[in-house]
């Protein structure tokens, strides 16, 4: 919810969390169960189309999941949001869903499940005989944004099958941890899962880093449960046993008070034990923690100067100039007002690729939008957009359609400022699809470790959907094995704001969609680096 402030206003919206599970979903491997994994939509009277929000975690050999993964939407009372949900039998690593086999969906609103707490849907779309369910669980999220990390192992874990029975001398555990957290509704929610750690009885298993309020709220005597499993291929997992603890007994550290016994449900035999190896409460900061501490962010404009934008002097150009901004001028205008606030000195590098340039008609992939090498900067949105206007009438569009250029270009400032004081943004505004794809993956895939973020915007008609690859949500872009340590690429087609008849509303949408997910990238560069606001003490 948000902060209190008096003298403001401000819109009635709460950070919803979403707690996801499955119940008989239809089975549509041979030899095993289905691998099913949950895809998530919004729909709002901004959008003209459903927008992905979140993929959960595939869970394989199984036909009642709990997913851990958690949907994290903002409420808002005075708006119709749509949501919908769609269950996939996962069949490969692509990830386009068609590839995958579709196990059914069913569509409701926010408002429902937050009036419902806990909502079940049936699923429709597959065969006839589907009786697959979607439950969804709602809690509001507190405004606590620290962290806390947790490290346990297990010691003398004891299975609790016929090997074990017949073989206990030889029979070790793969086992793995489940945290839960009570509901609204008195009902534990799955919050997390480790790895498994194979055949032994006295595992280890990797730090677990939470949101404090994923885990309690800001509760810390609320009840945790902890369940400890023997992982089984078969998806039938067996309760080696379980513990429960509260926040507060967790903060004494490793110790005595947080060696927990392991026992199954209305039984007194112990199973082993599980112990609390490191506790720590991290606190995490704001954007505008950054932002009002000293970060600058520093935009730079790209824009495609290829021959399939048309001939700027005819009219159905995507170039021509006239008295009525086009598109193009319309990105520039939307997201700069926005972002040159952030900036201090609001001078903005401006970039052009694809066409032939003066004064011999070479072709460049990375040229200054105002054609003078000793001096590149715009004063304002105004000198880009009049940059712009004399590139227009001065170069050649020609092609192809390359991206990486641009990309690196913009990749080497930010790696000279890793420190938290600069963030750079990079606007490509263009019609078509990219030529150099490959490319272009390898060069986000080596800025996402970079103070940086790319927004693509894509005009005309053209088929857009490679872009989507980019725009990685929630399926992290990778290349031979190489994954991007975070996802810095948001796009979005500019024809989807052009329906509306109000500009000044398709202009404030447009602008909204574009930089939605920057203070998210900013935070996250942040935070993986470990970097605390400059004049903040630790």
């Amino acid at each position: 919810m948000a902060v209190f402030k008096p003298g403001s206003s401000t819109e009635p919206t709460s950070e919803i969390e979403l707690t996801l599970s499955c119940r008989n979903l239809l089975d549509c491997d041979v030899f095993s169960k289905s691998d099913p994994m949950c895809v998530v939509y919004m729909k709002t009277p901004e959008t003209t189309k459903w927008m992905e929000i979140c993929r959960t975690e595939c869970i394989n050999n199984s036909l009642n999941p709990n997913f851990v993964t958690k949907v994290h939407v903002l409420y808002r009372f005075e708006v119709q949001q749509l949501i919908k949900f769609e269950v996939y039998d996962i069949d490969s690593n692509l990830h386009d869903l068609k590839s995958q086999d579709f196990l059914g969906s069913c569509e409701t609103t926010l408002g429902h499940i937050v009036s419902s707490v806990t909502l079940t849907l049936p699923l429709k779309g597959a065969k006839s005989n589907n009786k697959g369910q979607v439950i969804v669980k709602a809690e509001e999220l507190p405004a606590c944004h620290d962290e806390v990390s947790l490290h346990f192992n297990g010691k003398d874990l004891v299975r609790s099958d016929w090997i074990s029975k017949f073989f206990s001398w030889f029979a070790k555990a793969y086992s793995f941890l489940e945290l839960y957290k009570v509901g609204e509704d008195g009902q534990y929610q799955l919050v997390y899962r480790t790895e498994v750690d194979n055949w032994t009885n006295n595992p280890t298993w990797k730090p677990i880093i939470l949101p404090v309020r994923s885990l309690c709220g800001t509760d810390f005597d609320r009840d945790i449960k902890v369940s400890c499993y023997h992982f089984r291929n078969n998806g039938n997992h067996s309760l080696i046993g379980e513990f429960h603890v509260t926040m507060n007994q967790l903060k004494k550290g490793p110790g005595p008070e947080n060696d927990h016994k392991c026992v199954k449900p209305k039984s007194s035999k112990i199973y082993g034990s599980i112990r609390l190896n490191h506790f720590e409460l991290k606190k995490t900061f704001t954007f505008l923690d950054y932002i009002m501490n000293g970060t600058q962010i520093n935009c730079t404009f790209a824009i495609d100067f290829t021959a399939s934008n048309g001939d700027p002097k005819d009219y159905n150009s995507l170039h021509y100039l006239s008295n009525r901004p086009n598109q193009y001028e319309q990105a520039l205008l939307a997201v700069g007002d926005i972002i040159q606030d952030y900036d201090s000195d609001k001078v903005f590098p401006a970039l052009g690729f694809g066409a032939r340039i003066p004064p011999h008609g070479e072709v460049s992939h990375e040229f200054f939008l105002n054609l003078q090498a000793s001096d590149p900067y715009c004063a304002g949105i105004e000198g880009v957009i009049n940059a712009y206007h004399h590139c227009i009438r001065s170069v050649q569009l020609f092609g192809p359609t390359n991206f990486s250029p641009v990309i690196n270009h913009v990749a080497k400032f930010a790696q000279a400022y890793q420190d938290g004081t600069q963030y750079f943004i990079l606007l490509i505004i263009t019609d078509g699809v990219i030529t150099d794809m490959f490319h272009t993956k390898q060069a986000i895939i080596n800025a996402s470790s970079l103070p940086m973020s790319i927004i693509i915007v894509g005009v005309g008609n053209a088929d857009f959907d490679a872009m989507e690859e980019l725009d990685a949500d929630t399926v992290p872009l990778e290349v031979n094995g190489v994954r991007a340590t975070r996802d810095i690429t948001q796009f979005v087609s500019f024809k989807d704001f052009q329906s509306c008849d109000n500009p000044t509303l398709a202009k404030a949408n447009l602008a909204r969609e574009v930089l939605a997910e920057i203070p998210i990238q900013i935070v996250g560069y942040m935070k993986s680096k470990n970097i605390i606001p400059k004049n903040i003490k630790k």
